[in-house]
Parts: C-alpha cells; sequence; structure tokens
C-alpha cells in the first residue's frame, strides 16, 4: 500500500534536512545562504505590509519568517499560501513579456514553501513551489510542482550521506549488459566518457574516474534547486531537483527530474511540450522539444532532441541532432545527424561526423545469447535507407553502407569505402575509396558543415573535422598493406574473407584504383600540412623550413578520444598521470585535452611529414627543395581533381532524367533546388582552388629564387 504519513502542519516548509546530516553549530539554512548570490538585503515585513497582504488573501504559518527587500511592494502578491522561511526581492508595478507571454511583476495564486526570490519575478498559478532559489526577472506560470528534495543531485551520480551505492545513477554506454557503465555528471566531455568506457581492463584508472566525480561534487544534503536569471517556466506538469541556469525556456513539459539543465545568455536552451526527461545532464544552448524522452542521458552543448526521440542510457556529443528515433546505449562523439521515424541505434560506438537515414536499425540483432554485443564505427559513419546491422560489427572512419539486410557481422577495415549487400549475386561488395571517386561533393561539403555547425564557446577539446588528418591517414596505410597482398583479377576485383561472419564471398572491387588513389591522398594530405606550415612562418630559405621538421621517421599512432585527435602515446602518459595521482581531476584532465589541442598543429606536422617520407620511402636527407617543389604541383593537381570532383558529383543530380521528369523546364527546377552554377558551396570551392593554386606557384618562385 502506499504509505502516507502525517505531521503537523506547523512544520510544513521547515526540518528540510534530517538533523543528524547538518554541521555542528548550523542551521538548515546553512547551504541556501552559501548557494544565494543575489547581495539582496532582506528585512522583516512591516505590520502595514501583512496588513496588505492578508487582505489580498494570502497566508503564512509565520509572516516572521518572510523577509523582503527595501522595494517590496505587497500589492503584488496575491492569493498566495506560504510556509516557512521565504526570501522576496523587489516588486515593481510592471508587466514583463517574452515571447508574447505577458504577465505583471509579482506572485500571485501559489503555494510557495520555504524559497528564495530575486527581483521583479512573476509567480502566477504555480500549485507547489518549493525549496527553489528563483533570479531576478524569472517568469514561472501554470506549473503543477516545482520542488527539491534534500538529496537532490541534480542529475549527477553522485551519492549524498547516509545513501547506499545501490542508489547511484550509471548511464550504461556502448553495451547493453553494462559492462563500459559511466558515472554522469556535469562537465562531462566525449572525451571522457570515451576513456572511462573504453579502458575496462584498467581497474585503477576506473577507480580513478570515479573518485574524480565523487570529489567534483560534496556530499552534504540539503542543496536547493536554482532557477536562473530571465528564465522562463510555463505549461509545465513536474519539475523536481532540477537545477536551472540562466535563460533558459521551458514550455509545455511533462516530467522534469533530477537534471541540470545548464544555460545562460549566451547558450541558451530550451525544452518544450510534451518532453519527459529524467537522471541526465543538458549542456548548453541544447533545444529538446515536441515528446522527447530521456532517461539516464547526458546531452553535450548545442545539441538536439526533437519530434518524440527517445535517448536513453546514452551520451550525445555537441552539434548533434537526433529526431524521431530511438537511441539506447551509446556513446556518440560530436557532429551525429539522426532524423526520421524507425531509426534505431543500440549498444554503439559512434565516433562523430556521422549520418544515420531513416528506417536504420544500427545494432538491434544480438547474435549471442545475451546482450552483450556492440558497434564501433570510425568518424564519418553513414549507413543508409533501412540499413539493418548485426552485433559485434566495426568500421573503418567514412564507411558508407547502400541501403540493405546485412544479413551477419561486419569487420570494414579499409576507410572512405561504399559497402553493399548484393542479394542478387549473394556477394558482400566493398568499394575503397567511393566518396572521392563518386562523392565528393557530399565528403567535402560535410567538413564545411561541421565546422559552419560547431557552435561550441568553450572548445577544450579540439575537434577534427578535416577527413584527411593523422587518423585516416593512418587507416590509409593499413588499408595500402592490406590492398597490397591481394591478387586481383583483370577487372581489378578480389576476393577477401573474415570482413563478414558467413562463408559468402567477399568482393573488393576497384583494387588498382583504389591503391593509387590512396597513395595520392597521403602525398597530398603530407604536402599541404607542409605548405601551411611555411606559409604560417616566415622562413627564409628551404634549409630553415628542412630544420623544423622533427628528425622523427616513426609515423605516430593515434587515437579519437571523443571527437579530439591524440597522439597513442600521449594518452597512454595521461593515463599512468591519473593512476599515479599527477591529474586529480576531471578539471585537470580537460587540462590535458586542452594542452593536446595547442600542440596538435605541430603534432600534425610532424605526422604528415613522416608520412610523406613513408609513402615517398625516402630518408629525409631525400626531401630537397627540388622534390618539394614537384610535390606542390602535384598537389595542386590533386586539389584540381577533388573540385573537378566536388561539381561532378553535384551536376550529376542536374543532369539525370530522372531527377529532372519532375520539372516542366530548367527554370523550374533551378527554381526549386537551386542553380548548379549559383551553388555557394561550389563557388567557394573553386575560389579555394585559385587561392591554392596561387599560393603554391608563390613558393615555387619563392623557392625558385633559393
Amino acid at each position: 500500500m502506499n504509505i502516507i504519513q502525517k505531521h503537523p502542519v506547523a512544520t510544513l516548509g521547515y526540518d528540510f534536512i534530517d538533523k543528524k546530516y547538518i554541521p555542528k553549530g548550523k542551521d538548515e539554512y546553512y547551504l541556501r545562504d552559501v548557494q544565494n548570490h543575489s547581495g539582496i538585503e532582506y528585512r522583516k515585513l512591516t505590520s502595514q505590509e501583512i496588513e496588505i497582504l492578508v487582505h489580498n488573501r494570502n497566508t503564512s504559518d509565520d509572516w516572521n519568517k518572510i523577509f523582503v527587500s527595501h522595494s517590496f511592494n505587497p500589492e503584488l502578491v496575491k492569493n498566495c499560501k506560504f510556509y516557512g522561511l521565504i526570501r522576496i526581492g523587489k516588486l515593481e508595478p510592471y508587466y514583463i513579456e517574452f515571447h508574447n507571454l505577458r504577465l505583471p511583476v509579482g506572485m500571485y495564486n501559489s503555494t510557495i514553501i520555504s524559497s528564495d526570490f530575486g527581483d521583479n519575478v512573476c509567480i502566477d498559478n504555480v500549485n507547489y513551489i518549493s525549496h527553489y532559489i528563483v533570479g531576478n526577472d524569472v517568469m514561472i506560470v501554470n506549473v503543477n510542482e516545482l520542488a527539491t528534495t534534500d538529496i537532490s543531485k541534480f542529475g549527477n551520480g553522485i551519492l549524498k550521506e547516509g545513501e547506499d551505492e545501490s542508489l547511484r545513477t550509471w548511464m550504461e554506454i556502448c553495451n547493453e549488459n553494462g559492462g563500459r557503465k559511466v558515472i554522469p555528471f556535469n562537465g562531462m566531455l566525449p572525451g571522457d566518457a570515451y576513456l572511462w568506457s573504453k579502458y575496462r581492463d584498467d581497474e585503477a584508472l576506473l577507480d580513478k574516474f570515479k573518485e574524480f566525480t565523487a570529489n567534483k561534487f560534496d556530499k552534504q544534503r540539503g542543496y536547493y534547486g536554482k532557477i536562473g536569471d530571465r528564465t522562463v517556466i510555463k505549461n509545465c506538469k513536474i519539475v523536481k531537483d532540477v537545477w536551472i541556469g540562466s535563460d533558459a525556456y521551458l514550455k509545455g513539459a511533462n516530467k522534469l527530474k533530477n537534471l541540470t539543465i545548464n544555460s545562460d545568455s549566451a547558450r541558451r536552451s530550451q525544452i518544450g511540450e510534451g518532453c519527459e526527461m529524467v537522471n541526465g545532464v543538458v549542456g548548453f544552448g541544447c533545444r529538446i522539444f515536441y515528446g522527447v524522452k530521456a532517461v539516464r542521458f547526458v546531452m553535450a552543448s548545442h545539441s538536439q532532441l526533437k519530434y518524440g526521440a527517445r535517448l536513453i542510457n546514452s551520451y550525445l556529443g555537441n552539434n548533434s541532432t537526433i529526431s524521431c528515433c530511438e537511441v539506447l546505449n551509446s556513446l556518440i562523439f560530436p557532429g551525429h545527424e539522426q532524423h526520421h521515424n524507425n531509426s534505431f541505434l543500440c549498444a554503439s560506438l559512434i565516433m562523430g561526423q556521422s549520418n544515420v537515414a531513416a528506417g536504420a536499425t544500427i545494432g538491434s540483432n544480438h547474435n549471442s545469447r545475451s546482450p552483450d554485443g556492440e558497434i564501433i564505427a570510425g568518424r564519418g559513419f553513414w549507413p543508409g535507407l533501412c540499413v539493418s546491422l548485426k552485433h559485434n560489427s566495426k568500421f573503418a572512419s567514412f564507411t558508407i553502407l547502400a541501403k540493405g539486410d546485412y544479413p551477419a557481422e561486419l569487420n570494414i577495415p579499409i576507410p572512405f569505402s561504399l559497402v553493399s549487400n548484393d542479394v542478387t549475386h549473394d556477394k558482400l561488395v566493398v568499394m575503397p575509396g567511393y566518396w572521392f571517386m563518386y562523392n565528393m561533393y557530399a565528403l567535402a561539403r560535410n567538413t564545411w558543415k561541421y565546422i559552419e555547425r560547431d557552435r561550441r564557446t568553450e572548445k577544450i577539446q579540439l575537434l577534427e573535422y578535416d577527413y584527411l588528418a593523422p587518423d585516416t591517414i593512418n587507416e590509409l596505410f593499413d588499408s595500402l598493406k592490406l590492398l597490397g597482398k591481394l591478387k586481383p583479377d583483370e577487372k581489378g576485383v578480389a576476393i577477401v574473407t573474415g570482413w563478414e561472419n558467413t562463408h559468402r564471398e567477399t568482393e573488393i572491387i576497384k583494387v588498382p584504383q583504389s591503391i593509387d588513389l590512396f597513395k595520392e591522398l597521403i602525398r597530398y594530405y603530407g604536402t599541404i600540412e607542409l605548405l601551411l606550415h611555411l606559409q604560417n612562418n616566415n622562413f627564409t630559405n628551404f634549409d630553415s623550413f628542412k630544420k623544423t621538421l622533427s628528425a622523427k621517421i616513426q609515423r605516430s599512432e593515434w587515437l579519437n578520444i571523443g571527437g579530439q585527435l591524440i597522439q597513442r602515446s600521449e594518452v597512454e602518459r595521461a593515463k599512468k598521470q591519473i593512476k599515479s595521482g599527477k591529474i586529480k581531476s576531471w578539471d585537470e584532465l580537460h587540462n590535458f585535452y586542452h594542452h593536446e589541442g595547442e600542440e596538435y598543429a605541430e603534432d600534425k606536422i610532424t605526422h604528415a611529414y613522416t608520412s610523406l617520407l613513408e609513402i615517398l620511402n625516402i630518408t629525409p636527407k631525400q626531401f630537397t627543395v627540388e622534390l618539394f617543389k614537384q610535390l606542390l604541383q602535384q598537389a595542386a593537381d590533386t586539389k584540381t581533381w577533388m573540385c573537378k570532383g566536388i561539381y561532378d558529383s553535384r551536376a550529376k543530380d542536374y543532369s539525370s532524367e530522372f531527377r529532372k521528369m519532375v520539372y516542366d523546364n530548367k527554370e523550374e527546377m533551378n527554381t526549386v533546388i537551386g542553380a548548379l552554377e549559383k551553388n555557394s558551396f561550389i563557388q567557394q570551392e573553386m575560389k579555394n582552388l585559385d587561392i591554392f593554386k596561387k599560393r603554391v606557384k608563390d613558393v615555387i618562385k619563392k623557392l625558385n629564387l633559393q
């Protein structure tokens, strides 16, 4: 049966904290006083003010427990019930407006328990507000319940004094069996979630991460909920144990419980109609609308959930959007797009810059006797319409999967590949380098798009969006070794095993073309990075330029740590520093990310140079001015065919008869989809090509003068 407890009404609003958890010499308001930074000087009510309040049908268990500012106007408080210690800022005879919601300043038709209010708030028809600190110019109207408990954690996976470990909130990412679970906390970066979930065999490291989280928050009971300045809450049902930043907008939510909602004047967060969110953290500048359900989650800054999306036991990286679909037990790095109904993502590590198409079911089929499978996809993952994948599967960077129901586990080690399930001939077909051969427009535009959409103002982790970077270049080297061992037929087709967990053939097509392409891409990457280094420094001659290049000849390994590329050696060093106590907190680990970001450009140049030496099979001594000039000209040629590929791959959309058949004439088509020659992205790329060619010419000319 339901346990209904009875207490004297005189105690309503008091004894928020059990006396045994109040430090000696303190009262139940000691944390509340620390939290309230309003700076308002409060005083007791005058007898005249009490008389006006009573006349306006207000009640209080003790009028001496209500404190107000010197500019308090009792005429603006009507039909309210007050219990416990109440503090109210100035109330002036204005109405304030937000998005056509106009409310008079004051407090009306509400039950208010032990709370503090800033200046010129609008509180109307709040059935129950308890233990909150409310900022200035806040509007709260038509809310059923707005309350904080003494053990509130605001979405952080911590424990309060006297609580059992079984009450801790965990976030079970990457695997449904909880084997990679992490403790969510406000400020968690994608790199934090990855390191914690990845190295499960290192118990000392995991213990340190748990210790970092415990030390980030204290165990004291009695923290009040907070509502920041200029926040608007309207037509919501239940808001319980929620910390809300300034300038947030909550409208029509059904249930918000145990959350931190980060928001400020520059990065406003919004939660809209029908949403239900429990046990999580909402980052700065997030948008959540229309029937969203989220449980045990972290949303990094500037991410979105829309149109009935479900996010459960998952981390959603920065600048990502999920709508109309279901995501469970997943860790998603920044720059993720997943739209349309029936898209399903489960028990997956998605390493960013990804796009999951309609009807895709990624990781919905378990092949073991337990739901313990995983899918790992490198950045740029793009499964097409109605793709169905099974656990366990693994994909190199920028893998695109053609529409199909893939019957078994997959291991695709070559980046930039198109994977197809050829049902007619019962075989798996993989085309390495597909993006560069047939889809250059999308590849190049995505890089531009993710840079443009990165709205983070606090860039602790430096995100890499370029498709040619240390991680993908290393994958290309591995692919060259793999492709070099194949024996393609006269059509360039080779048969491999181990890429699909079946007995049917896996066919690799265009093998010779892929080898040539990958070599050219590595040369291009190495050359343009050296060109950038040359341009950014005032070298007087080639020798002085060359002396700044690393003497290392070994190409370094790199890891994708939450969208940030970091050398494996540095990650291993950081892990040792964490375990030894040299890195003592999440903040210090974030300083490590920041430092690696500052070193990235230099480290990338070293990687580019060593990659260039390796692909050319030369020593540093053989890297001469003449060779460099030759490489620069080759880079200009590569850039030219890339730009041509960008134009040609988009032009196909204008030349196809099936594309044109819905239009009566070219003018109608251009009006609807835009004229090809006016495509702003193509125009920008052509302009960049001209600039690049000029730079190459200028550098070659300068080198010729030596």
